[in-house]
């Protein structure tokens, strides 16, 4: 009778108060860089932002409204913020800086372990096609982990418009192209190597797929990224990562950063710049972003956009100690003396200190309330405390 739905989970007292701590110092830095908050409802229309949003179908919660229109929980937040900017915020020409801090909710497979809601906080850039704005939301994301706590962490950078491209030169169809770029999802590198061997392709070509996955590394990655590629679409990607670690190094957080350029996502809407990010012991990424400049096409806009989101769930599990609780004092009062307890709590309470009234009727064992308080004052009968 005390089972909760497959992937919930409950936050208790000393976790949640780490996530107000964490939430509230990352929410302070994306303000301080010009961004606003904007909140969308939890439900959304499947045939919009459940179509749109990049999650597989069968991670979708669905449920019918009196209608009989297919609603969806909202599986991430890009979507549903790109709703919103092309339908009631983009009117000037100048690009949006919009920020959130919400709870998305992704199915899972019952073998999975993972949680089936969890909270994301990110940004998104709309409106600015310019490589200063990838610069911008990566050089934000670190700062923002860095006010978080978080001292020791990699931001992996890679471009989907280069593996692509590569992927088609070689293989020659998208579907040949989806195949290989699968065991890069998976980081199935084994599986990736047996699967180029077993192509009918010249040895050639065969090299270049297997020393495609060398392509990690800081700046030198740029240079062997133009010697594997053989025209100028590809080669504009790579254009693209050069202004990048040039912004990165103006921000003057290029020790934070790395390239992969073997990285993909599930995010399909990804069309050029993306990034993860990973920290301490943690096996999954913590955050990760790009760019999805066709995204709001889909609701009828065509402008650039790029941002980030970080999950909160796997950045405690980074940060690896929960926040301490700020003390509380409590009043324990008899009758006579409630007033002059709830007097005294008041004052306190306007001094910033957290304070419990309890009425010693209440408690069944008083030792155990005192050990669970910074201090316990006693205003019992009618003598002094």
């Amino acid at each position: 009778m005390f089972e909760k739905p497959l992937g919930m989970r409950d936050t208790l007292p000393e976790l949640y108060e780490t996530k107000d701590h964490v939430r509230s110092s990352i929410e302070e830095e994306m303000k301080r860089w010009g961004y606003q908050f904007i909140e969308t409802p939890a439900l959304e229309y499947y045939e919009t932002v459940g179509a749109v949003s990049a999650i597989l179908d069968q991670q979708l919660f669905k449920l019918l409204d009196q209608q009989g229109h297919t609603l969806v929980l909202r599986p991430d937040m890009t979507a549903p913020i790109a709703r919103v900017a092309a339908s009631k915020l983009l009117k000037d020409d100048i690009p949006l800086r919009l920020a959130y801090s919400a709870n998305v909710y992704r199915a899972q497979q019952r073998e999975g372990g993972r949680p089936a809601e969890f909270e994301q906080i990110g940004v998104e850039c709309i409106g600015d096609r310019t490589i200063s704005a990838d610069g911008e939301v990566i050089a934000l994301m670190i700062s923002s982990l860095k006010e978080a706590g978080l001292s020791e962490f990699q931001v992996s950078v890679g471009h989907i418009g280069f593996v692509q491209e590569f992927f088609r030169q070689i293989l020659g169809t998208e579907e040949r192209a989806n195949a290989l770029m699968k065991f890069l999802y998976e980081k199935n590198y084994v599986g990736y190597r047996e699967h180029v061997k077993a192509l009918g392709l010249s040895s050639i070509d065969k090299q270049r797929l297997l020393e495609f996955l060398q392509l990690r590394g800081g700046e030198e990655v740029i240079e062997r990224g133009f010697e594997l590629i053989e025209n100028g679409c590809g080669a504009e990607a790579v254009h693209q990562l050069r202004q990048l670690w040039e912004t990165i190094s103006d921000y003057g957080e290029e020790a934070s950063v790395k390239f992969d350029l073997t990285l993909v996502s599930h995010m399909s809407y990804y069309t050029g710049i993306l990034f993860e990010v990973y920290a301490g012991n943690v096996g999954f990424p913590i955050g990760n972003g790009g760019r999805y400049d066709l995204l709001l096409q889909k609701f009828g806009k065509s402008t650039g956009a790029t941002g980030f989101a970080l999950r909160l769930d796997r950045m405690i599990e980074a940060l690896g100690t929960l926040e301490k609780s700020e003390p509380v004092i409590c009043i324990l009062f008899s009758a006579e003396r409630r007033k002059e307890a709830f007097e005294m709590a008041k004052t306190k309470r306007a001094d910033g200190m957290r304070v419990v009234l309890q009425d010693i009727n209440g408690v069944n064992n008083v030792d155990a309330c005192t050990n669970k308080y910074a201090d316990t004052i006693f205003l019992l009968g009618r003598g002094p405390s």
